[in-house]
């Protein structure tokens, strides 16, 4: 963070009084982060992120009134606050629960018990434009998310609908970069990589990069291989 960037704003949003507190003072211990707000449930949840709007939500699965999947479906579904990105938390490392969650439109998932390091760092991963999940997580989620989540009719064939740039991005995407690593390497201006990928999501008629990384698992292009020709810009 430069000395003229905003902190990153968190909410903690779990029914457990002890891991609210203790999320929100690793998240005050960072220079770019700053806790702006808890959630002891769901819809509490979702009303502190419409008043308070932060950047990121660490939102508990399973909480009364309304669990944290309902919680970031509402979310995502009413547009409650569309910059908002929300990483669902877990003591569980269950595969349905990540599947359930990132479904409804969390972006990314961790458990409980991971450290500091690996909290802060998947914090600054959504928010950065990328995704983050627990790592013993990770290929068995991709793997059943591409089985379990529906898929798009037809095959990678909408890939030659990209330009040649848009392509390039898609391509680091599916590699897990975010915006400002996408930026860095094809030299271009961050606000140009949020622009690409908006078009790619619009063109491959995928919801978010998530979803996105899903689609290219399910065709077998996440491993680099390249499937079409891209149309010249």
């Amino acid at each position: 963070m430069t000395a003229s960037s905003p902190p990153i704003t968190v909410l903690v949003a779990d029914d457990q009084a002890l891991v609210r507190d203790g999320f929100s003072r690793i998240v005050d211990a960072q220079p770019d982060m700053r806790a702006v707000g808890t959630a002891p449930d769901g819809e509490a949840a979702v009303e502190r992120v419409r008043e308070l709007r932060p950047d990121v939500v660490l939102m508990d699965i399973r909480m009364p009134r309304l669990d944290g999947i309902e919680a970031t479906r509402a979310l995502t579904t009413e547009a409650v606050s569309p910059a908002t990105r929300v990483i669902g938390l877990t003591t569980y490392d269950t595969d349905a629960y990540a599947v359930r969650i990132l479904q409804a439109g969390a972006v990314g998932f961790i458990l409980k018990d991971s450290t500091a390091a690996q909290l802060v760092e998947a914090i600054r991963a959504v928010h950065g434009g990328t995704f983050a999940v627990s790592a013993p997580t990770s290929r068995r989620l991709l793997d059943r998310l591409a089985i379990d989540d529906e898929r798009p009719e037809g095959d990678d064939a909408p890939l030659v609908t990209l330009t040649e740039r848009e392509r390039a991005v898609f391509e680091h995407i599916v590699q897990g970069r975010s915006n400002p690593e996408i930026a860095r390497s094809l030299h271009i201006a961050e606000v140009t990589v949020k622009t690409h990928v908006g078009h790619i999501l619009t063109k491959l008629r995928v919801r978010d990069r998530v979803h996105l990384v899903i689609w290219a698992h399910e065709r077998g292009l996440a491993s680099g291989r390249r499937t079409g020709r891209a149309r010249s810009e």
